[in-house]
Order: structure tokens, then C-alpha cells, then sequence
């Protein structure tokens, strides 16, 4: 079933987005060679519990997860790209490592993604986590009233076409409010003026997802990480955000700026310095 939200829904669910964004960019500027994922983790538990909200990541269990996740946060490392189970495993330089966080703060949830390189960053990567920070800016700048769903898939999909990769339509954003994962699907590639009629007041998580040289995937022995089937490098950025009738609203909008496209509006408190 698919809810839009009032404008007073909207303002309360201001404080998911935040913490989200605040918790991603904090674990984003603090990880380095030599971190452990289950040390990611565990900050990423403490913060949730400091701030007295509710892990979206614990006890879920979807039909593609082989047994509750069990962990806080998503951590894809290399050819790893989504639903990554935190692990015992130290990163390397040069380690791609993609960052996916959801929790409900008084009820409401936030759902946002973002990627680093650590260490030493090669060119082949930066240029993969750029397309997607591109992609994602370009989903949001179409996700506007009277627009279709097709809009922000097609232009999503145009993005990763033009800088050579394919998409995969496996996966894809999806609608946010009490739960994580709601109606309406959002694919990552699509036809213009197809499909859902988009309306004021429907909070979708947007996340283009990509791999180096292929959109195939394959299930690893832990039951929940998602990696490339040639072991090529993937990446992932994702926001939350709203269709208002004066733009989209960006809900785990970062100080960084990655994401936002210039029809984009802030949470009241939030400021770019830039991307």
C-alpha cells in the first residue's frame, strides 16, 4: 500500500533523516586501514543506542536473507555492493567500502547509503562512486509532483549508461515510512512517463547501484552479501527524501552536498558547504 505523508509527517520524520545523515557522514570521515567491520558495527550500534533510537537492521528477515541480519549497518566491501554482513575482515588500502544505514527514530524511518574509498583511491573506483552520487542527484531532481515513477528511473539509468555501466533491476529504492522497505518499488532504469504518478507527500529512498563490468549478482555464503558474479568493484549511494510541491526534500541530505540536485530543499537546520 502506498501513504503519502502531510507536511507535519514530513517535519517529524526530519529527525531519521538527520541522524542518519549525521551517523554515515561521522562513520564515513572516521574509517580507515586497519578498521574491522564488526568494529563499524558495533560504533554504529552505540550511536544508535546514545540517541535512543530503533535499528531497522537487527531482526530483519526478508525472503533474500538466509537468517535475521543480525547487525546494525551494511558493510559491501570490494565487489561486495549491497546488504553486506558485517564480518570479521580488517580493510586494506585501497578498499572500496559502501556504508548503507536505516533506523526509526520516534517511529519513523530513514534509509540512506554512501561509499568510500579507504586508503589510496584508484581512479576506476572514484569514477564508479562519482556515476552513482549522479545518478542518485539526477533520480532526485525528477522526483517531482505530476512526474512518474519512470522519470526517476529513466533518469537514473541514463546516468550509469552514459559514463559505460549497466544497471541491475533487481534491486532498487522503495518507499520509507513506518518500515524500511515499502511501496512503491523504485527501479533503477525505466521508461519515461511510465508508470506510478508521482504526488506530494510520498518518501522514497532513491539508490542507484552499480558495478564496474557487469549487472549480475551473486548471493555469497553468508546468506546475505551481494557481490559482482565477475568480482569487479561495486558502489552505492542512496537518500531519503520527499515529493513536496517545491521540490524534493532530502531528508539524509549531508553537509557534503553528494546527492542534492539544485531543485532539491533542506530539512529546516541543514546547510551544504558542498559537494
Amino acid at each position: 500500500m502506498i501513504e503519502l505523508r502531510t507536511p507535519s509527517e514530513l517535519r517529524e520524520m526530519e529527525a531519521a533523516g538527520r541522524f542518519v545523515a549525521d551517523t554515515l557522514t561521522a562513520l564515513a570521515a572516521e574509517v580507515s586501514v586497519g578498521d574491522n567491520l564488526l568494529d563499524i558495527d558495533a560504533e554504529a550500534h552505540r550511536r544508535i543506542t546514545e540517541a535512543g533510537a530503533e535499528s531497522c537492521y537487527i531482526d530483519y528477515h526478508p525472503s533474500f536473507g538466509a537468517s535475521p541480519f543480525g547487525h546494525v549497518i551494511c558493510t559491501s566491501v570490494n565487489e561486495g555492493v549491497l546488504h553486506g554482513l558485517p564480518h570479521d575482515r580488517t580493510l586494506a588500502d585501497g578498499d572500496l567500502l559502501s556504508l548503507d544505514f536505516a533506523v526509526s527514530v520516534d517511529g519513523w524511518v530513514a534509509d540512506s547509503a554512501i561509499s568510500v574509498v579507504v586508503g589510496a583511491a584508484a581512479p576506476a573506483d572514484l569514477k564508479l562512486i562519482d556515476t552513482t552520487q549522479r545518478a542518485l542527484a539526477a533520480g532526485i531532481r525528477a522526483a517531482v509532483p505530476g512526474n512518474r515513477m519512470g522519470d526517476i528511473s529513466a533518469a537514473i539509468g541514463k546516468v550509469a549508461k552514459r559514463a559505460g555501466y549497466r544497471t541491475n533491476l533487481e534491486f532498487g529504492g522503495h518507499g520509507v515510512g513506518r518500515t524500511m522497505h515499502g511501496d512503491p518499488h523504485v527501479p533503477n532504469d525505466g521508461k519515461p512517463r511510465h508508470g506510478l504518478v508521482l504526488e506530494a507527500g510520498l518518501v522514497l529512498a532513491i539508490e542507484p547501484w552499480l558495478l564496474a563490468t557487469t549487472n549480475r549478482i551473486i548471493r555469497e555464503d553468508d546468506g546475505w552479501t551481494l557481490s559482482a558474479a565477475d568480482g569487479s568493484r561495486g558502489a552505492h549511494s542512496e537518500h531519503t527524501i520527499a515529493i513536496t510541491d517545491e521540490g524534493p526534500l532530502v531528508l539524509t541530505a549531508r553537509a557534503d552536498g553528494i546527492g542534492i540536485p539544485d531543485n532539491a530543499i533542506l530539512p529546516a537546520g541543514v546547510s551544504v558547504t558542498g559537494a
